[in-house]
């Protein structure tokens, strides 16, 4: 009998244990969620301040017309409040994208580029090679973050994609791969907070006129 009332005692034991970590566990995991929740929020007391981008589509393929992962950016910045200072297509070669990416940065009333198209791995996609190296510094934390993003919808294809920031020119340069989904993950995740100088904690735009200090 009293082998039995132990046997009882250590399955109560472990069963108290048991509900009060995943109770402790929970509670940790619900702090941090809100934690993370918190930090990309829109101070709504500070006055909205709209900049200039100019979206860049590279590829051999697309025109005005069949281009939609250009229109699902444009409409996106416009809907935000944001103003489009010019769209582009241009084909994938490392010389007329370098010469348009230090045109469009060049240009003192272009805030931000943002470039689709031409981040993959084959051998047209060049839109890497072509921008990397004008770059002043990288942004490293927005492929990370991209590519955390992308693992949640299509988990290891996100390798595939080579998406990059960087700084050129005093301009913030952001190339996104070409498909509208990735377009739509970039502008809704990232960049509609980050492009926003209410964005607390911090944002890109309110060190932008640091950037060539």
């Amino acid at each position: 009998m009293s082998e039995l009332v132990l046997t009882y005692s250590w399955i109560l034991f472990a069963f108290i244990l048991t509900t009060t970590t995943t109770l402790i566990i929970n509670k940790s995991l619900s702090a941090d969620t809100k934690e993370i929740s918190d930090q990309d929020k829109i101070n709504q007391d500070n006055d909205f301040v709209p900049i200039s981008i100019s979206v860049l589509t590279i590829s051999d393929t697309r025109n005005e017309e069949n281009d939609t992962s250009g229109k699902t950016l444009i409409n996106k910045i416009k809907n935000s409040g944001h103003k489009i200072s010019n769209y582009f297509i241009v084909n994938d070669n490392i010389e007329n994208i370098k010469k348009k990416i230090l045109q469009l940065t060049s240009d003192r009333n272009v805030d931000v580029v943002i470039t689709s198209g031409g981040t993959g791995l084959t051998e047209k996609d060049v839109t890497f090679e072509a921008i990397e190296e004008l770059m002043e510094k990288k942004i490293d934390g927005f492929s990370t973050i991209f590519h955390m993003i992308s693992f949640k919808k299509i988990k290891t294809s996100t390798i595939q994609s080579r998406a990059f920031a960087g700084i050129i020119n005093g301009t913030y340069v952001f190339c996104l791969p070409g498909s509208p989904s990735a377009v739509k993950d970039a502008w809704d995740e990232i960049l509609i907070y980050q492009l926003d100088i209410r964005h607390k904690p911090c944002n890109l735009i309110e060190i932008k006129n640091r950037l060539k200090e």
